[in-house]
């Protein structure tokens, strides 16, 4: 892998070696903090998805990015840092998207991911009124959306 790494963005095409840089970056706290988009989220998101299910991945990811906010001097408050609903909505909702392409390569799915509608950063307002998702209550735990269900 080149220490030269552009940050994943939405729309962005993806490799094996993308999908394992951020994953492993995270998992590591080595990920640098400009590459940590909202892309890589995702792109991490699935990944973990991949290799525990949603299960496992809903048990890991908030520890995870928890400890790589701390790593990058983001702290985890009832006003920045860790998002509990916004986490496992995101995931939920990959885990959705995901399930039809059980079969293709991992790098393929991310790629359909970053393409998709789940890219766009508010793509949780469709579900959720600012009011309820910005809540210090939805922050520390799993808030249900207040709009429409997440599994329309």
């Amino acid at each position: 892998m080149s220490d030269k790494f552009e940050p994943l963005r939405q729309g962005a095409t993806v490799d094996e070696a993308m999908v394992a840089r951020i994953l492993e970056g995270l998992r590591a706290r080595t990920l640098p903090k400009p590459e940590w988009t909202h892309a890589a989220h995702l792109t991490a998101a699935a990944a973990l998805l991949d290799e525990r299910g949603l299960t496992g991945a809903e048990a890991a990811m908030p520890s995870l990015i928890r400890a790589y906010n701390e790593a990058t001097g983001v702290s985890n408050t009832d006003s920045e840092g860790y998002h509990q609903t916004i986490t496992l909505f995101f995931l939920r909702r990959i885990d959705q998207f995901l399930a039809p392409l059980k079969h293709e390569p991992l790098p393929e799915c991310v790629t359909r991911l970053l393409a998709s509608p789940l890219a766009e950063r508010s793509y949780p307002l469709a579900y959720y009124s600012r009011d309820r998702l910005f809540s210090v209550e939805a922050r520390r735990k799993w808030a249900p959306p207040d709009l429409k269900p997440i599994d329309d």
